[in-house]
């Protein structure tokens, strides 16, 4: 029987924000055993730490330089195919709810559809007003009038973020998932339905029966060192001042309680939308898919939280920014609790998913299937590096800030780009995950590791070279 498959993708979520990943802090009792009913891949690093260039990159299987939305607000070129098309094309009956974000859709904007496949089609990008296409909104107008204008009124305490738990954004996402669960799907067809929460994302709220599970005080502090900054990449300092290119508060005007008040609030968003996932997968089990279903949990990239003296995201390439989160659950066909620490990245979903549907991969992809790794075969896992690319790709800086990011062996390369003609000195970071897996030692200048600075950095000239776009035909030698 042609499995199902059901993608849960939330926004920002990093790496530790989750209980099977050793956060003792952080409650996700389902997303925990969803870890022990399957596979928990370890370090799943995204090709771009913010979230069009990312998600990009998951629906195309496709680096940034290739795929061509290198910044939020740019479109995904038309010519570029999605993973679910071709599910669509096979015959899967292919749904989404929530964020999508693959061209501009800020500010009111309502985002350029593309050839998705998705014959439902439930698009919300966030639970702010703008969009008159926001399906959220069209629902919590019909549902929830009264708290929808209370969240519109600037006297009421209620927001959007804080917004009672029947009438939030998550809640919504998990009921239009058990929706097409139960009712809403093409029966005679398998299904492959995109789940896009928008939590964690900031603004950092919660509704207050969540928030008020987190004591801030008792929370672990952010991971830095009082002159941390000094040996880091001058654009550190300047986002540790002002983040989003100054679009958005900086570490450095939050005091200490704020900072804690911002981690239980981002704790309790992960907590709302595990129990979201709970009653989805709940759903699963009533309808009497769960076993023929393929089950996947991810986030498009991390959050800094305060950890390096960084909040929110942008050209940091720490792993809280651009490891997540990666669970994949194949009933009588993966292993449980199953652990891989291998090093994957967010482009091998594609055709990982193309793979469960019996289908080749995309045809200009360039991810690897997860299936023979999920199943236990290291000896079929033969890269050995991840890549990520920021371009500029979050608020724009002035002048523009670019970083390439490798990960390799026990080591993260981060180098800092400018124009070739400049005469400065290069600038960068250097890590051994080893000995520093809080990457708090920027050993880029450290005359002992110049020698693993300049091995690091021909691997990467490499690896740069390897994952060129070279899928254009060539008709004839000459």
């Amino acid at each position: 029987m042609t499995p199902n498959i059901l993608f849960i993708c939330t926004d920002q979520q990093r790496f530790d924000a989750l209980g099977a990943s050793g956060n003792e802090e952080i409650e996700t009792p389902h997303l925990d055993h969803l870890a022990e009913q399957g596979v928990l891949f370890e370090n799943c690093y995204v090709q771009n730490p913010v979230c069009g260039p990312s998600r990009a990159s998951l629906m195309t299987g496709r680096y940034v330089a290739n795929h061509g939305l290198w910044a939020n607000g740019v479109g995904l070129p038309d010519h570029e195919r999605l993973f679910t098309r071709d599910l669509a094309d096979a015959g899967y009956d292919c749904g989404l709810v929530g964020k999508l974000h693959l061209s501009a859709c800020f500010a009111g904007r309502t985002e350029r559809r593309l050839d998705d496949g998705f014959r439902v089609f439930r698009w919300a990008h966030d639970p702010y007003p703008g969009s008159s296409e926001n399906a959220y909104h069209r629902w919590l107008r019909a549902a929830h009038p009264d708290l929808h204008a209370d969240a519109l009124d600037p006297a009421s305490p209620v927001t959007f973020d804080s917004m009672p738990t029947q009438a939030h954004y998550s809640r919504w996402i998990g009921l239009e998932t058990q929706e097409f669960l139960r009712t809403g799907r093409e029966p005679d067809k398998p299904f492959c339905f995109v789940a896009n929460f928008f939590d964690p994302h900031h603004g950092f709220g919660a509704p207050p029966e969540y928030v008020d599970r987190y004591d801030p005080q008792a929370l672990s502090r952010p991971v830095t060192t009082p002159d941390e900054l000094a040996t880091k990449p001058a654009i550190y300092t300047e986002a540790s001042k002002e983040s989003y290119a100054g679009h958005a508060k900086g570490f450095v005007e939050y005091t200490e309680d704020e900072l804690q008040q911002v981690k239980a609030a981002y704790y309790a968003m992960v907590t709302l939308v595990d129990d979201e996932v709970g009653r989805i997968l709940a759903t699963l089990d009533e309808e009497g898919l769960a076993e023929n279903t393929v089950v996947v949990f991810t986030s498009d990239h991390g959050e800094m939280l305060g950890d390096h003296q960084l909040m929110l995201k942008g050209p940091m390439m720490y792993d809280c920014s651009v490891r997540v989160p990666l669970l994949m659950r194949w009933p009588g066909v993966l292993p449980a609790g199953e652990r891989r620490s291998e090093l994957v990245q967010w482009i091998d979903l594609a055709p990982t998913l193309l793979e469960v549907a019996g289908l080749p991969p995309l045809a200009r992809g360039q991810g690897t299937s997860l299936l023979p790794l999920a199943r236990g075969d290291s000896a079929a896992w033969t890269r050995d590096w991840a890549l990520s690319q920021y371009r500029n790709s979050g608020h724009p800086y002035d002048p523009p800030v670019h970083t390439t990011m490798l990960r390799h062996d026990r080591w993260k390369l981060v180098v800092h780009h400018d124009d070739p003609a400049s005469t400065r000195a290069r600038t960068g970071e250097l890590y051994d995950l080893v000995a520093d897996s809080r990457e708090v030692t920027n050993l880029w200048d450290d005359p002992a590791h110049a020698g693993d600075r300049l091995a690091l950095q021909e691997k990467l000239l490499d690896v740069l070279v390897a994952t060129e776009d070279r899928s254009q035909p060539r008709d004839a030698f000459w």
